[in-house]
């Protein structure tokens, strides 16, 4: 649940209309969730497995695929963005994100506009426009908090992502406060799974711990973060749903919980954690530790360049896909 005095908050990984009109508020309402976020796989399991879809997609007959995606998809995150106004309103998060077009992704200006007139459409203050954290996404990133939108950077699997995140990042704020400034927020999305379900395999055959890999990886990022510390940016540990009944449901909340940081998980996942009793946090995590994981894993043969610059590209071509799969089922 989230933790005011840690200032550890717990956001829903999860939209779908139906489940906005009824049991979202009272997971805001219980204390339990205090944000949410989309990503374009989450929108294209939504739109096309729910029957709360089809009037408005009948309404709008004749637009293009994206037209009607975004009608959609703004409707679900304005009404996200009011039932957490009220947390909004308190200084305690109330955010929902939305990614910009996933095959914008290499494109800054493409970026920046997009974000921008999502952001105007919906007409909410707590709406976090998500930005993969590419070349291209970094610039994008500065330019829209420099405007007063908040940003989550997301799909950040390298320490050095995290760096360019933080440098963009802080750069946008600075310009945004010489403005005057106002409330703007930012998150920098560190996916975690990902790692243990490509390498736990190759992990085992080698003598090595599973499961070990994005908790260390998120530390170590976390730790970057941290030192650069500023209130308004923090480390969001998203990808921290299992796969599988080897781990508890909840491994990747509990392993990461860490003042001054954001968990976005499933909704399972969240109704795990609840379950059972609060757990000191377990980050930060002594640097000595976290280097002495990966030299192990360099000495055993694992390229973590490459697995950062994989786990980018798999991240990219997933979400194209899901955009694409889900624009060509509403055509």
């Amino acid at each position: 649940m989230v933790d005011r005095e840690l200032k550890f908050s717990l956001w829903l990984d999860f939209v779908e209309r139906d489940y906005l009109k009824n049991e979202f508020s009272k997971l805001i309402e219980a204390g339990i969730i205090n944000g949410a976020t989309s990503n374009p796989s989450i929108f294209a399991s939504a739109i096309t497995t729910s029957p709360a879809y089809k009037e408005q997609l009948d309404a709008l007959k004749g637009k293009s695929a994206k037209e009607k995606y975004e009608a959609l998809a703004i409707e679900d995150i304005r009404a996200a963005a009011q039932a957490l106004r009220t947390a909004y309103d308190a200084a305690n998060d109330g955010y929902i994100s939305i990614e910009v077009d996933p095959f914008l992704s290499n494109d800054t200006k493409g970026t920046i506009d997009e974000g921008k007139r999502l952001f105007k459409e919906i007409g909410e203050p707590n709406v976090m426009v998500k930005v993969p954290a590419t070349n291209a996404g970094y610039e994008a990133m500065k330019e829209l908090l420099a405007m007063g939108i908040s940003v989550n950077a997301t799909l950040i699997f390298s320490p050095e992502q995290a760096r360019r995140c933080l440098k963009a990042m802080t750069a946008g704020l600075h310009e945004y406060e010489a403005t005057g400034g106002g409330k703007v927020n930012a998150v920098i999305s560190v996916f975690v799974s990902r790692f243990d379900r490509l390498l736990d395999a190759d992990l085992a055959a080698e003598g090595m711990d599973v499961a070990k890999t994005g908790i260390y990886n998120a530390a170590k990022i976390y730790n970057i973060i941290e030192k650069n510390y500023t209130p308004s940016i923090r480390t969001l540990f998203a990808s921290t749903g299992v796969k599988g009944d080897d781990l508890p449901p909840d491994y990747y909340i509990r392993e990461l919980l860490a003042a001054h940081s954001v968990n976005t998980a499933p909704l399972a996942t969240i109704e795990s954690y609840i379950e059972k009793k609060a757990t000191p946090a377990k980050l930060p995590l002594e640097e000595s530790e976290i280097n002495g994981y990966f030299t192990k894993l360099k000495d055993c043969g694992f390229d973590m360049d490459e697995v950062y610059a994989s786990l980018l590209k798999d991240g990219l071509e997933a979400f194209e896909n899901a955009f694409q799969d889900m624009l060509d089922s509403i055509e």
